[in-house]
């Protein structure tokens, strides 16, 4: 057989310029990404890569066909677009579903949006999803006062609020 050459893997990763930030727009180089279409394909195409990256710990690309590149988020790379109180399920920006995790449940430090842990899967402690306003809307809904204190009824059992 023939020596032909190896296929090298894919390109190192390394930023190049492109910005999620804590609001879920983006910029490219400090240029804000107008087109709607392209923010929409950035959004699904969010990736956590545990293990890559310089310091092994993991880094955020995004994927659009055979492109990927690393990204740097602000605050939290995944947004929950819509909360359904009566199973818990959470809508995420990059189109994928999940239970909320009631007690992962806090404060933005930047405006007191809530924030929560996803993606459990890929990082024992959870990776960022920032709620949308109409997502945070939908689980202020959904909040019921008792005996034992705030909290949710998800699929019929009652979950106590962390301090927010």
């Amino acid at each position: 057989m023939g020596g032909g050459a190896e296929h090298p893997g894919p390109p190192a990763l390394r930023p190049f310029g492109l910005v999620l930030h804590h609001d879920g727009s983006w910029t490219h180089d400090g240029q804000p990404i107008a087109n709607r279409r392209l923010r929409e394909a950035f959004d699904r195409g969010v990736r956590f890569l545990p293990g890559e990256g310089a310091n092994g710990e993991g880094v955020f690309v995004v994927t659009l066909g055979h492109f990927r590149g690393q990204i740097e988020v602000e605050e939290a790379a995944f947004f929950v677009r819509a909360f359904e109180p009566e199973t818990g399920a959470l809508a995420l920006s990059d189109g994928s579903v999940e239970p909320l995790d009631v007690a992962s449940l806090r404060a933005s430090p930047r405006d007191a949006a809530l924030l929560c842990r996803v993606k459990r899967d890929l990082d024992p402690a959870g990776l960022l999803a920032r709620f949308g306003l109409g997502a945070q809307a939908e689980l202020f809904d959904a909040v019921e006062e008792a005996a034992e204190g705030t909290g949710l009824r998800i699929a019929g059992v009652w979950q106590r609020l962390p301090e927010l």
